[in-house]
């Protein structure tokens, strides 16, 4: 496979004609992978992806069949993206490019019509067809409501597309860490954390277990309401079967995140995202990364810094979120601390199991403890389109250049006017300094 940048991916979609491959045969490989799925309730990722040779587009539609996904082409994800346009542009994680686009009967019949995020696999970047591969495997079979929606792929010669419900309100990253979103409120906070904390316990305790071993902020993604979703699945394992105790493999997913058993021996369990849940929810807790370079050295590691706070109600006051400015449950706020010191064990035999996890953070939301104040929540205006149940973009749907222009604004900053028509740095400003 030629390996080539998004960018040469887009023109291909522009310039070529893609030949017509004529009826569709079941390859003697395509009828065993169909034999086995027929047997069991999912097919498992490594029964695909440990056979011999790539997988042929005829192939992998009949292992999905029944999952009701959509094989799109080049031509109807460009037509529904107006052209990939950068007016469309959504963002660029380690996968590729994802651009907002809209799809409807008309592009394919039967599919209702909604908004998507359509992101292009990056040949060049940081995952490759595995990892993409993995995502249609798992989230082509897979269905929860705190599971983003695939809808759709396209695997046409060397490119490689996926296609999601659009989820309005982007990453959870984003709203805690970008300096241009307000503050999300303590309810939002805990309704966030317990539906992240459902999706993984789905996981978990599928009939095949799944491990998703990426779980960090930037892949919940939130709709409309708030609503968790994991999304990216790429790096994601099935999990141990059998006698097995755990799954070998390569250590692979974020800093900050991954468990230290997992680091330390490549050994991955159901627990290794207990421990990374632990990370998420202590993010939540403090509104701070899981790890920061920026800040003073004993802080930089936030595990390290706030874990040995989280069982004494007077130091957690002390590492929370200041921009909760108090308006939070006190209760709520130790247990929710108390949960998270169990899921960062060192000892994974320590941690609960996601199950558990759920069970202890829902009544969280019904404690009426927070304290009356000032706190004033605005909500983002009505999405027009009028389906906003939907989205595996990783940025606020203000979509386009909404992040260029936010960084020219720290860029180009207006001067200040010192008084007099005389404006800070100014030759005027320098003149007057110099008593010239």
């Amino acid at each position: 496979m030629t390996k080539q940048s998004w960018r040469s991916l887009l023109t291909g979609c522009f310039g070529k004609r893609v030949a017509n491959r004529g009826p569709k045969v079941r390859s003697r490989r395509g009828q065993v992978v169909a034999k086995q799925k027929s047997l069991q309730s999912r097919l498992s990722f490594s029964e695909v992806s440990n056979s011999t040779g790539l997988l042929s587009p005829e192939d992998l539609s009949i292992s999905l069949v029944g999952s009701n996904l959509y094989v799109f082409t080049l031509a109807e994800l460009k037509a529904a993206t107006q052209g990939f346009s950068m007016s469309n542009f959504l963002g660029e994680g380690g996968f590729g490019p994802v651009y907002k686009g809209f799809v409807d009967e008309k592009l394919k019949p039967g599919l209702k019509a909604q908004s998507v995020a359509v992101k292009l696999l990056d040949l060049d970047g940081a995952q490759g067809h595995k990892e993409w591969l993995a995502e249609v495997i798992f989230l082509g079979q897979l269905r929860h409501p705190h599971l983003v929606k695939l809808i759709g792929y396209c695997y046409e010669d060397e490119h490689r597309l996926l296609v999601y419900e659009f989820l309005a309100r982007g990453s959870l990253e984003n709203h805690l860490f970008k300096r241009f979103f307000a503050s999300l409120p303590w309810s939002t906070r805990l309704k966030i954390a317990v539906g992240a904390a459902k999706g993984l316990a789905f996981l978990h305790e599928s009939e095949k277990p799944v491990i998703y071993r990426d779980f960090k902020a930037s892949n919940i993604l939130l709709d409309s309401d708030y609503k968790a979703k994991l999304s990216d699945f790429g790096l994601a394992k099935d999990g141990p079967e059998g006698d097995d105790t755990h799954v070998s493999t390569r250590v692979m997913g974020t800093q900050g995140y991954a468990a230290p058993e997992y680091i330390l021996t490549g050994h991955l369990t159901a627990k290794s995202d207990v421990y990374s849940f632990g990370v998420v929810l202590l993010e939540l807790l403090t509104g701070r990364r899981s790890v920061d370079k920026s800040r003073p050295t004993r802080e930089q590691n936030l595990v390290e810094w706030a874990r040995p706070c989280l069982n004494d109600a007077r130091r957690l006051a002390r590492v929370l979120d200041p921009g909760l400015d108090g308006q939070y449950s006190a209760r709520g706020a130790q247990r929710a601390a108390a949960i998270a010191y169990q899921c960062l064990s060192q000892n994974p035999k320590s941690r609960p199991h996601m199950s558990a996890v759920v069970d202890a953070l829902e009544p969280l939301l019904d404690l009426d403890d927070v304290p009356l104040g000032p706190f004033i929540y605005t909500v983002g205006p009505d999405n027009t389109n009028g389906d906003v149940d939907a989205a595996a973009a990783k940025a606020e749907d203000k979509e386009s250049n909404a992040s260029q222009q936010q960084r020219q604004r720290h860029k180009l900053k207006a001067p200040r006017e010192l008084g007099n028509g005389v404006y800070k740095n100014s030759p005027k400003h320098r003149h007057r300094e110099n008593g010239t």
